[in-house]
C-alpha cells in the first residue's frame, strides 16, 4: 500500500509546487505531468460570455448571466480535487470574508469545474458549504458553482490562460492555482496566484476592475500609489507616484504654514496701528 501512495503523494506535492509558478513558460525541467500546466496572463482579453454551463440546479446558464455591472472573481477548479482546489476555494473564502467589500453587493464570484465528468450535484454541495461559511446575506445568489461540457470548459480555460492536464499515472488533474478578476464587461483585469489572496490586492483589483465604481476615495489614492505587477499577481508600491503624493503633501503643509503665519503677522501689524 505504501508503494501505491508514494507516487500520488509525490504528484500532489509537485502540483502544489507548480501552483506557485505564475507563468505558462519555461516548462522544461518540470515533471512530465506538469510541462503543459500553468497560468498564462491575458490581461484585457475578452472572455466569451456566451459560453454555456450548468448551474447548481442543472439549469442551463451562460457566463453573461453573472455579469450585471459588477466585477467578477473567477476560479477554475474541480470539485473532487483531493488537495489544491479546496485550498484555492478556502483562500477565496478567507479573502472574501476579510475584504471590505461585500459579495453580491460589490462583486460576484463564479467557480467553474474544469472536469467535464463532474455534476451539478457536486457543484451544489460545494456551493452550500462555501456560502454557509461566508455567512453573509445575499451570498447564496452571488457565488455560483458551475459544471459544463468539455468544449465550453476548454474555451473558458483558454480565454483566461488556465492550462491543465490529466495525469494518467495518478488519475488526477494537474493544474496551477489562482483566481482571475474580470471587469463587468468580462475583460480580464487582474490575476492573483497561489492559494492565499491578499485582501488588499483583492480590494484594489476589484476597485480597478469596476472602473472606480466601488470603493472609497482612499482606494483611489492607493491605486495611484500602487501599480499592478503582472509577474507576481500583486500590487506593489509605485515609488514615483508615492513621492509625488509625499511632495505634494509637503508643499501643501508649507503653504498652510506660511498662510497661517502671514495672517498672524498681519493681525499683529493691525493691532499696532
Amino acid at each position: 500500500m505504501r508503494q501505491n501512495r508514494l507516487p500520488r503523494t509525490w504528484s500532489a506535492a509537485c502540483v502544489f509546487i507548480a501552483a506557485t509558478l505564475p507563468a505558462f513558460a519555461q516548462p522544461y525541467g518540470r515533471p512530465p505531468a506538469l510541462r503543459n500546466v500553468g497560468i498564462e496572463q491575458k490581461l484585457n482579453y475578452q472572455v466569451p460570455l456566451d459560453l454555456a454551463f450548468n448551474d447548481e440546479s442543472s439549469r442551463l446558464v451562460h457566463l453573461a448571466d453573472y455579469f450585471h455591472g459588477k466585477p467578477v472573481v473567477l476560479s477554475l477548479v474541480y470539485y473532487k480535487c483531493p488537495m489544491l482546489c479546496n485550498l484555492v476555494m478556502n483562500g477565496e473564502l478567507r479573502a472574501f470574508r476579510q475584504v471590505e467589500l461585500t459579495l453580491g453587493k460589490d462583486f460576484e464570484a463564479v467557480t467553474v469545474s474544469f472536469d467535464p465528468g463532474e455534476t451539478p450535484a457536486l457543484a451544489s454541495e460545494k456551493r452550500t458549504s462555501y456560502v454557509d461559511k461566508y455567512n453573509r446575506p445575499g451570498a447564496s445568489n452571488s457565488w455560483h458553482f458551475l459544471t459544463g461540457r468539455e468544449d465550453q470548459i476548454h474555451a473558458l480555460a483558454d480565454a483566461v490562460g488556465f492550462h491543465y492536464a490529466w495525469d494518467n499515472r495518478t488519475a488526477q488533474w494537474a493544474h496551477a492555482s489562482g483566481i482571475v478578476i474580470l471587469t463587468p464587461l468580462g475583460r480580464i483585469a487582474r490575476y492573483q496566484y497561489g492559494i492565499e489572496y491578499s485582501k488588499n490586492d483583492l480590494r484594489l483589483g476589484l476597485v480597478e476592475a469596476s472602473a472606480n465604481k466601488i470603493g472609497t476615495f482612499t482606494d483611489q489614492v492607493l491605486l495611484f500609489c500602487y501599480h499592478y505587477d503582472p509577474t507576481k499577481g500583486k500590487y506593489t508600491l509605485a515609488v514615483v507616484n508615492a513621492l509625488r503624493i509625499g511632495g505634494s503633501a509637503v508643499v501643501l503643509a508649507i503653504g498652510l504654514f506660511m498662510f497661517v503665519n502671514l495672517r498672524r503677522d498681519r493681525r499683529e501689524a493691525l493691532k499696532q496701528l
